[in-house]
């Protein structure tokens, strides 16, 4: 059985070293690396990632600048997710521009369901998933539609609200998961709050990985350098490691 999965999300564009905590990410193990492209109204974020977003502006970052920077480090890297809105994803040549830059999978929190058909099969044409999102309050009929036409995983939204760090992890985390899996074969990548190895590691408990965010954009923001990143997301890696082996060690039921 492969491991559980470890995808870290990074503002691009943050810092003068964006690029240098995206290695990190790989030297700590790292199955997918999203990088968030500034927007200037980010509504489904918190306060974390939309202060992410302003510094990132503020900084002069561009999508151009970020793909292009991302073009250089692609080679080097896991694969490639980019999240951003609509408002970027629906413009002529993004997506070509995602695949040119070595980018394999594309989140837009904010697109509607009946636009997702059009955008997935652009960014097919460039190499690029379209991956959906599905909330807890996401209705049984438009569940099976994301796990339709959803590509390489399903993000699952633990909770109803905002990106954000959290004291405990969503209590419908799970349900929302199990409804997941019963609409499709992909993987099923958790996130919304997951701030802490013991919630990476409740949270692979039910699916197939993590996506830790805002606990690393609180961490950036703070002044934490590379080598920091990646030493929180090691103690990630090995609450997901350590879930695995006990799997492993129990065997089948």
């Amino acid at each position: 059985m492969n491991r559980k999965l470890l995808m870290p999300y990074l503002t691009g564009g943050l810092t003068p070293d964006w690029a240098d905590h995206l290695r990190a990410f790989a030297d700590a193990g790292a199955d997918l690396v999203e990088v968030g492209l500034p927007f200037s109204d980010p509504t489904l974020d918190g306060a974390t990632v939309q202060e992410a977003n302003a510094a990132a502006l503020a900084r002069g970052a561009t999508a151009r600048g970020i793909l292009d920077g991302l073009t250089r480090l692609a080679a080097g890297l896991p694969p490639l997710v980019v999240s951003t809105y609509s408002n970027l994803a629906l413009r002529d040549g993004f997506t070509a521009a995602l695949g040119a830059a070595g980018v394999t999978g594309l989140l837009v929190p904010d697109l509607p369901l009946d636009e997702a058909d059009a955008l997935s099969a652009a960014a097919a044409g460039a190499g690029v998933d379209l991956a959906l999102l599905a909330a807890p309050s996401t209705p049984p009929e438009r569940l099976a539609e994301i796990g339709r036409r959803s590509r390489g995983f399903v993000y699952a939204v633990s909770l109803m609200g905002t990106t954000g760090e959290r004291a405990e992890l969503s209590g419908s985390a799970a349900t929302l998961v199990g409804r997941i899996r019963a609409a499709t074969d992909l993987p099923v990548l958790l996130g919304f709050g997951v701030s802490t190895p013991a919630h990476a590691a409740a949270a692979a408990r039910c699916a197939d990985g993590v996506i830790v965010g805002a606990a690393v954009v609180r961490r950036v923001l703070d002044g934490a350098g590379p080598s920091d990143t990646a030493a929180f997301l090691a103690t990630m890696r090995r609450a997901l490691d350590e879930l695995h082996e006990f799997h492993e060690e129990e065997g089948p039921p």
